[in-house]
């Protein structure tokens, strides 16, 4: 009896990993047309689709933490997403763009919460070699670091189109999580 639980955990367990991960896949994303409709279409052509060096990240690299608890509540806090899929709620374009800038909100703020932690997967200040950046990225990258900003201070738009009323945006989140996030 302790050997079939045994087996039946580890069965179940194994299950549950295939499924979290078969849900963080580029292809999965694309499952909703929502999603290729809208912001993967302006996220192709972007740096992180396509550049020099081959290195290309996709929906999940961005918008799904690595380690494990913070994957689970990512996807706990995507079930929403799943419930307005059903619902419709951003269907269209014209219903996707109305709620636009809420969405992208949403990512901005959890972003500088996380201090741009799935950014910094590929991206990390004490990686950078800055002899090799230009003058001005290396100058905004020192003063970054020395003022505790994160990427997404800085990065808005960077695979995605700046919804209208981002400016306006952006100062709201500051003022709600409170400035500058220190690495």
């Amino acid at each position: 009896m302790l050997l079939v639980g045994v087996i039946l955990g580890v069965v179940g367990w194994g299950g549950f990993n295939w499924a979290m991960e078969m849900t963080n896949t580029e292809t999965f994303c694309l499952s909703c047309h929502e999603m290729e409709q809208n912001v993967y279409r302006e996220y192709r052509g972007t740096i992180h689709d396509s550049n020099r060096s081959g290195v290309r990240a996709t929906c999940p690299d961005c918008h799904v933490p690595r380690p494990w608890i913070y994957k689970m509540i990512r996807k706990v806090q995507a079930s929403n997403e799943v419930w307005h899929k059903l619902l419709g709620s951003i269907d269209t374009r014209e219903k996707f763009e109305a709620k636009r800038i809420e969405l992208a909100k949403h990512v901005w703020t959890a972003m500088k919460e996380t201090d741009s932690r799935e950014c910094r997967n590929c991206h990390n200040f004490g990686a950078f070699d800055l002899t090799r950046q230009q003058a001005r990225a290396r100058n905004r990258h020192t003063e970054a670091e020395q003022q505790g900003k994160t990427c997404i201070d800085c990065h808005k738009g960077i695979a995605h189109q700046l919804p209208a009323g981002a400016f306006k945006a952006e100062r709201e989140i500051n003022e709600s999580v409170g400035g500058a996030v220190k690495p």
